[in-house]
């Protein structure tokens, strides 16, 4: 079991550290990326396809902020865990006004829309469970270059822009008892994936890389401030 986490070099600790952070960076394309993702899973839950769901979890963004939120934690980082936070807050109000608009254009207040497809029948204890092995590999993965083809397959086994789609669609409905369960669900899937990465963060003892952090997050900062100038 040790040599599964303490065979990382620091350069691949540095580099994961970097990766996690440089894609969690709330640039525009960070976010367009997010409605586009959001607005094919709102059309996913209207049709009560599961292949555009599925497609839509393939382009979404949402998981490097939560990897981020949990990297900032595991680092008692104040800065990160702020910028984290600031990312995963504005996502989910865009990922839920992208809902809402879909689902007020399209869905005609249709009340046969197959919400159950995503929100299921309650957000039970197993989404969680689910939620936190996704996390775990996710983060392991993020330290293991060879191990980077898999975290597209990752991010699909874990529902997180699925919910929040349904929650903004149901949002325009005005059916309260989807949109809390789909929020709830979205929830329980974030908690698990920080738990269960911050797991591995600590086993991998990337709290020892806390300047490495400091240091990308100035340098996307100062990226960012360079875009909303329009250098």
């Amino acid at each position: 079991m040790n040599a599964l986490f303490h065979n990382v070099t620091d350069a691949q600790k540095e580099n994961a550290v970097e990766d996690i952070i440089e894609h969690a960076t709330p640039r525009s394309d960070f976010f367009l990326m997010l409605i586009l993702s959001v607005s094919m899973a709102a059309f996913g839950v209207l049709l009560g396809s599961s292949v555009i769901l599925i497609g839509s979890m393939l382009i979404a963004p949402l998981l490097y902020p939560i990897l981020s939120l949990a990297l900032g934690i595991t680092l008692a980082d104040e800065k990160l865990i702020g910028r984290s936070f600031y990312t995963l807050v504005k996502s989910f109000v865009f990922a839920l006004a992208a809902g809402v608009v879909i689902g007020f254009l399209f869905s005609a207040q249709d009340t046969s829309i197959p919400f159950a497809l995503v929100v299921g029948e309650s957000a039970s204890l197993m989404y969680t469970i689910v939620a936190a092995i996704a996390g775990f590999a996710a983060a392991f993965a993020m330290t293991k270059p060879h191990l980077n083809e898999t975290l597209p397959g990752i991010a699909i086994s874990v529902s997180l822009v699925p919910p929040l789609a349904a929650a903004g669609v149901a949002l325009s409905m005005l059916q309260w008892a989807v949109f809390s369960d789909a929020l709830l669900l979205f929830a329980v899937n974030m908690i698990g994936i920080i738990f269960s990465a911050m797991v591995v963060f600590a086993l991998m003892r990337l709290s020892a890389k806390r300047s490495v952090a400091q240091e990308v997050v100035k340098r996307e900062e100062a990226l960012v401030a360079k875009e909303k100038a329009g250098v």
